[in-house]
């Protein structure tokens, strides 16, 4: 919980690290710590914002409830949910607003349902509420029906519900803006539905409010089904409640983040479209919750991991849509971008880079698949075959990496993760998961693999692994490979001292040599660091090292960004950023299973 005054806006854009979220299983709103929800892509994750304050602050829309009087907030999830309750203090008095993207008995709404209770406390607090839609591009036109007031914004059809507590001053096509007063006991509730294709339902005010306790019991039963009962659950409970928001429950796909364009420096250009799934995210992801102790959503991830997969014609893509096509080119937006920070990109150029540690990253997922009890399909273990037999042609090629450069090197970690997916392959198919036939081939070329790393990527000079052959550079993302096993003389611990020694500044460590200049530090980067010590033999450093990285990140209720700057604590990039949520619980477990 957080007792303070509310951040000050610059140039009209609050702290990204003061921002909570709300999801459905289908779309993910920010709500901002003075009560703004600044944005919104709805009713998909991909959709275009229907809120985008983040990107332009005074033209990008907002649907905001917030005192008319200077106030102090508490904030907080509720316990073990992700339904949001944010407690208003003013001089005159004390009002909570507790908000929900709302669920239904059976799971997701057919419509967005993004509901809002306000309570008075003691006192009383006048609040204004402003429903602005952004126009993008789009046009904005009001209608009055028997049954309710319309908005449409482009295709989606939009209402404002709310009682007669609430009163509306100003309605017409742009905007919506009401007041209402809170006394002590008082309530109500306000809500936007939003439907795409499709008929707008429009229930009654009061199912509407009941069902944020709906939501909260729904996401209290998930989180109660977590399995990890160690020093760290709070955290572990959070980060995973927060992962959950970038599920897509319609495919079953996991989008990296559910925002685009927002910099990885203030005022820089490496501002990106992060709204799909990733191979490499998607795969840590299915690793996290199944070790976490969740099932439906990782089984159903898997499922549209193969599924996407083996219905393409040649070697898989490194990011899909959440329904499984291919990404739009990037473009750039006509906005100002957060903070000033342009251009502000969407589509992802990554559509067209081979990063060839994906294939690791698959077949290791399978392995943790059937550790975990469950059964390979046929087709799924036919794929996984022909996955194996591709890797072996293609590891000796150069690739973008895990950091999808447009530098074409033969990185270390890529051809790491060629190791793990051959060494992964034969394990499978000696426990009978998958067809062995070529499975002495796998084996010989895994220990190609291993020989060339060693012979080629290996510094004496730094006594570390490099970024890739032929330099000094170092790559932070080799962390990782503590976890795969991936060993020779010591080197994963000499390797583990000169990443700590040139790309950490205390807990946190910037993904490989020289990028300071461009970013801040990388989150999941921190936490493979936590790994690192944990699976090399020193769990009790690595426990104190996590909880120094809790502090720093824990500013903002479990919604983590991209990336952090070290010298301010600010954060940085697209959120909830999905890599820096499955990084820590990874890091969380792996003390638990190394004590």
């Amino acid at each position: 919980m957080l007792h303070s005054l509310v951040p000050e806006r610059t140039d009209g854009h609050l702290p990204l690290e003061h921002y909570a979220a709300l999801g459905d299983g289908r779309s993910v709103a920010l709500v901002g710590a003075d009560g703004s929800i600044d944005w919104w892509c709805a009713p998909n994750m991909d959709s275009q914002p229907l809120f985008n304050r983040l990107h332009d602050a005074h033209n990008g829309g907002r649907f905001s409830a917030t005192p008319l009087a200077p106030f102090k907030i508490e904030r907080r999830y509720r316990q073990n949910s992700n339904v949001l309750e944010t407690t208003f203090i003013t001089k005159d008095g004390v009002a909570r607003v507790t908000e929900s993207l709302n669920s239904g008995v059976s799971g997701r709404l057919p419509w967005c349902e993004l509901a809002r209770r306000i309570e008075g406390i003691s006192g009383s607090v006048e609040f204004e509420i402003v429903q602005r839609p952004t126009a993008s591009g789009r046009p904005l036109r009001r209608q009055e029906h028997e049954n309710a007031t319309v908005r449409y914004v482009g295709d989606m059809t939009t209402t404002f519900c709310h009682d007669n507590k609430v009163t509306l001053s100003e309605d017409d096509d742009n905007q919506t803006i009401a007041h209402h007063t809170t006394s002590p006991g008082s309530r109500t509730c306000i809500a936007l539905l939003v439907a795409g294709e499709g008929p707008l339902a429009i229930p009654a005010n009061q199912a509407i409010d009941e069902r944020i306790d709906l939501s909260d019991q729904e996401w209290r039963r998930w989180s109660g089904e977590l399995t990890y009962d160690g020093p760290f659950a709070e955290d572990l409970i959070r980060c995973a409640l927060s992962l959950k928001f970038l599920l897509y429950s319609a495919t079953g796909a996991i989008a990296a983040a559910a925002t685009f364009g927002l910099p990885e420096r203030f005022g820089g250009d490496k501002n990106y479209d992060y709204r799909y799934a990733w191979i490499r995210d998607a795969a840590y992801t299915i690793k996290a919750l199944l070790r976490a102790g969740a099932l439906p959503e990782p089984i159903a991830a898997f499922g549209w991991l193969i599924r996407t997969l083996s219905a393409e014609d040649s070697q898989p893509r490194v990011v899909y849509t959440l329904d499984g096509r291919e990404v739009p080119s990037e473009k750039d937006l006509d906005v100002p971008g957060y903070r000033n920070s342009r251009p502000v990109r969407i589509g992802n150029r990554a559509k067209h880079q081979v990063q060839l540690s994906c294939y690791g990253d698959i077949l290791e997922t399978a392995v943790l698949f059937v550790k975990k009890g469950h059964v390979l399909d046929p087709i799924t273990a036919r794929f996984l075959k022909v996955l194996a037999d591709q890797i072996s042609d293609r590891w000796r090629q150069k690739d973008s990496g895990i950091w999808e450069l447009e530098d074409l090197q033969h990185y270390t970690f890529s051809k790491i993760g060629c190791w793990v997916a051959l060494s992964r392959a034969v394990e499978l198919a000696d426990g009978g998961h998958i067809d062995s036939q070529n499975r002495d081939r796998w084996a010989a070329e895994a220990e190609q693999v291993k020989d060339w790393v060693d012979t080629h990527c290996w510094s004496e000079t730094r006594q570390s692994y490099t970024f890739y052959p032929g330099t000094d550079r170092l790559d932070a993302a080799l962390l990782l490979t503590t976890r795969f096993g991936f060993e020779h003389e010591g080197r994963l611990a000499k390797t583990r001292k000169a990443i700590e020694q040139e790309l950490a500044v205390g807990p946190l460590v910037y993904r490989y040599s020289g990028v300071e200049k461009e970013e801040g530090a990388f989150v999941a980067c921190s936490c493979w660091l936590v790994e690192a010590y944990a699976f090399l033999g020193e769990p009790d450093r690595a426990a104190r090292m996590l909880e120094a990285l809790l502090e720093k990140l824990g500013n903002n209720f479990g919604i983590l960004n991209e990336l952090i700057d070290p010298a301010t604590g600010a954060g940085l990039g697209n959120l909830p950023q999905g890599l820096s949520h499955l990084a820590l619980l990874h890091a969380i477990f792996s003390i638990q299973e190394n004590q």
